[in-house]
């Protein structure tokens, strides 16, 4: 399959600069990006004039839990710690296979109408997730969750497996969180990191009493013991990174361990706030993402981008201390290459065709003083006209191409009335 994009403004994400040319696809890659050419119609199957609509990458949800669709406004007003034991826990201990493939389904509509092309999930029956990622032709990393309730005899399985199975689909070893993990399990994980040379990545430092509850178990934090246990000596990262102090950061500087910042999921829960300049600072890859629908409860990433930016004001008690350009590289580039997706960082010839086109006709992109500002200050999920996901439009216009709305609507609302009764 041959498109052509035409009239676009174009930002790669290479540097912070929007030119007007067009932009080829050759069936899964990008074969042409620059200025107009003149061409004959004969070598496209399809052309698309963008009318001066903005190609970019799509943003890359570094941080989900994507069946947690069906938590949604269900277990609203807990901490982080009741929240997971007294009302997520017990209901996903009665999720089948089923529901989760529809759950996942909910949330790749969520995912594609708001521009997001692909997302690093953590969560349960990747079987079932990574079913619903291959028929919806959605990229999806799954990222292991072990801990004392389970999942460290399939580690290894699901690695080889699911970095093999399917060209959308690949795996990072992971584990949920040093306070529902054992130190011989995580030492198991180690083990399985260095086999490999495979980065690891973690829940970390969510919370302040996660942070307290360690170092009364270890006498230091979270990051520093999965340091010491060699989990990182082949690179992977954390989730939250809300209550680090400056060895923790120096550590994931040291070892080029991305962080990821929920904003969101940490103002809802009461968690924090991220020292995002921190890390920006002392050169730590920094990666955005939205956790789950439970805790958000959206997996909206323009607001997880501006809740990112204007909270490091915050934070920093300083308007502008951080050039928005760098957040969407965070929700972009930075997401990608956290998830291991360096073939869809950015727009580039021979890289892989995961494009958006955003709407510069939306009045909250007007005027065109400064794009960048603008999708990250004024965006929304309804500025986003195109989703193309591996050289496939998934949803042009608000029709959706591999996925039946009504079908996924009926079916996860009958789900939660199983689980609700049950």
């Amino acid at each position: 399959m041959r498109i052509r994009f035409y009239n676009a403004k174009i930002l790669t994400m290479e540097e912070n600069k929007v030119f007007e040319g067009e932009l080829w696809t050759l069936d899964k890659k990008i074969s042409y990006i620059g200025p107009k050419k003149e061409t004959s119609n004969e070598l496209f199957d399809e052309e698309i004039d963008c009318k001066g609509n903005l190609l970019m990458p799509g943003f890359k949800n570094a941080h989900a839990h994507t069946a947690m669709t069906f938590s949604r406004s269900f277990a609203d007003n807990y901490v982080l710690n009741d929240w997971l034991f007294k009302a997520i826990f017990p209901t996903e201990a009665k999720l089948t296979p089923d529901m989760i493939y529809w759950f996942t389904k909910l949330g790749f509509a969520e995912y594609i109408r708001s521009g997001v092309t692909s997302c690093f999930d953590m969560y349960l029956n990747i079987p079932a997730s990574t079913k619903a990622a291959i028929e919806t032709g959605y990229r999806f990393v799954c990222c292991g969750g072990v801990n004392d309730f389970g999942g460290i005899d399939r580690l290894e399985n699901e690695y080889e497996t699911y970095n093999s199975i399917d060209e959308l689909i690949s795996y990072r070893l992971g584990m949920h969180a040093e306070y529902t993990t054992s130190k011989d399990l995580m030492k198991r994980i180690s083990d399985i990191a260095h086999k490999y040379e495979a980065p690891v990545y973690s829940h970390i430092s969510e919370t302040k009493a996660e942070v307290d509850g360690c170092f009364e178990r270890y006498g230091m934090s979270p990051v520093k013991v999965l340091d010491e246990l060699g989990m990182f000596d082949y690179g992977g990262g954390g989730f939250h990174c809300v209550w680090f102090d400056d060895e923790d950061i120096d550590i994931f500087s040291k070892k080029k361990l991305y962080a990821v910042f929920n904003a969101a999921s940490n103002l809802k829960l009461a968690s924090g706030i991220a020292n995002v300049n921190k890390f920006i600072e002392k050169n730590v890859p920094i990666a955005i993402g939205t956790d789950g629908a439970g805790s958000n409860n959206s997996l909206n990433m323009f607001k997880e981008m501006f809740l990112t930016s204007v909270l490091t004001n915050i934070k920093e008690n300083r308007a502008a201390s951080v050039d928005p350009f760098e957040i969407l590289k965070a929700a972009t580039t930075g997401s990608a290459n956290c998830m291991g997706l360096s073939d869809s960082d950015v727009l580039a010839e021979g890289k892989n065709a995961d494009i958006i086109m955003i709407n510069m006709q939306e009045p909250s992109m007007q005027p065109i003083n400064n794009i960048t500002a603008n999708l990250v200050y004024s965006g929304d999920p309804s500025i986003v006209k195109m989703t193309m996901i591996n050289g496939k439009i998934l949803y042009m216009d608000g029709e959706y191409k591999t996925l039946d709305l009504s079908e996924i609507y009926e079916k996860t609302n009958n789900y939660m009335k199983e689980l609700s009764l049950s």
